[in-house]
């Protein structure tokens, strides 16, 4: 028997961020930096804004962990696939190296995406790559994904945990955890973290990835250290976008490739010993014009997906209907305080359905997939 409620759920998809993202963003409400301004007048510098609530009118049409998952399956080309396939240690550490570079995405200013809730997941597919995601906690909001492509014999296995913090001018939300990539068929995990993401207001609005980028793989002892941000940290001069770096073996320290460009443009590589240049990196071919992903499996797709559980706000969002916005963002979060207040009621604890997590002081937050393999999901994306 369907329920009324399965009867009544609309499953919304929208655009990745991609390139165009921040002149595309129609969505975006009238005098933002104004209103971004007047968010911030009672918020005392160095507060944390991990439970911070903002309007509908401050909102991407989109959830934390679709903006998490589309940097892994939106792309034009099979950047993933090239790490598999380099012959030499160096070729697939580079390709790696190129691929982490796709990771980054363009950010509205202004704009921030749904805070995911307790439990929401994200399924997605991608050719043979299949990407799930599940929100393992709320405060702190803590993502898990897991993605494993069976034909290349890939896996990957992220837990992040942002903490944005609030400093008179700005505001930067430093992303902790641990991703790893898993090259099963070499027997190579290379492990990375992220950049931080900066938001500045005043003197010159912008938002920016910033800081240390670091990949090691140790297995081979390849490591690479890119830093992102131009030198000019108020944007009055430089570049923001810009990405310097190396590569280098970790054992004798041998300096192997230098790494320059613009990560939103082109990145090059240089090679130390012959001083051959390559561009590793093209951002317009890998991650301009990208597609929505597609509805394929009405029936297969859970209630937790975020695409279900901000569909109707989403929709709202897109059409400027900011009284509707309101009325379905406030139906969400009441939802989760009745679910909350039963399972204090039951005593019961809540656990996540498709990752095993540990925390501990020293390390933070982790996690492990409960199943070998993420299975093929309801909502795949076009391969041009």
């Amino acid at each position: 028997m369907v329920s009324q409620e399965e009867q009544t759920r609309v499953v919304f998809l929208t655009k990745p961020l991609s390139l165009e993202s921040e002149t595309n963003a129609d969505f975006r409400a009238p005098n933002i930096l104004k209103r971004v301004l007047s968010l911030f007048i009672n918020v005392r510098p160095g507060s944390d804004l991990s439970r911070f609530q903002l309007s509908p009118l401050f909102n991407t049409p989109k959830s934390h962990l679709q903006c998490f998952g589309e940097s892994v399956y939106c792309i034009n080309n099979d950047m993933l696939g090239n790490c598999n396939n380099g012959e030499t240690p160096k070729d697939r550490f580079t390709a790696v190296v190129s691929w982490s570079i796709s990771t980054l995405r363009p950010v509205i200013f202004g704009m921030a995406p749904f805070n995911p809730i307790l439990g929401e997941t994200h399924h997605v597919s991608r050719g043979n790559l299949n990407v799930l995601l599940e929100q393992i906690s709320h405060h702190p909001p803590v993502t898990a994904l897991h993605a494993t492509d069976e034909k290349s014999n890939i896996e990957m296995i992220w837990c992040q945990h942002p903490n944005p913090q609030f400093y008179g001018t700005s505001v930067e939300a430093e992303v902790h955890g641990k991703r790893e990539l898993k090259l099963l068929n070499h027997g190579e995990t290379y492990e990375m973290n992220s950049p931080k993401l900066v938001i500045k207001f005043l003197p010159v609005p912008w938002v920016n990835w910033v800081g240390e980028h670091r990949i090691r793989c140790e297995e081979t002892g390849l490591e690479a250290e890119l830093y992102y941000g131009s030198s000019s940290y108020f944007g009055l001069r430089g570049n923001p976008r810009s990405v310097k770096g190396k590569i280098f073996n970790s054992s004798s320290l041998e300096l192997l490739y230098e790494i320059d460009g613009q990560w939103d443009r082109t990145v090059k590589m240089k090679e130390v010993s012959s001083g051959k240049e390559t561009v590793i990196y093209n951002a317009k071919e890998a991650i301009s014009g990208l597609k929505a992903p597609v509805l394929t499996d009405p029936k297969g797709v859970w209630p937790s997906e975020s695409a279900v559980v901000w569909g109707l706000l989403s929709q709202a969002i897109l059409n400027k209907d900011w009284g509707r916005a309101r009325e379905e963002k406030k139906e969400v979060e009441e939802k989760q305080r009745e679910l909350s207040r039963q399972r204090q009621s039951r005593g019961e604890t809540w656990a996540p359905k498709h990752f095993i997590v540990n925390y501990s002081e020293e390390v933070g937050w982790d996690c492990s997939p409960i199943h070998k393999r993420v299975p093929p999901a309801p909502i795949s994306v076009p391969i041009s």
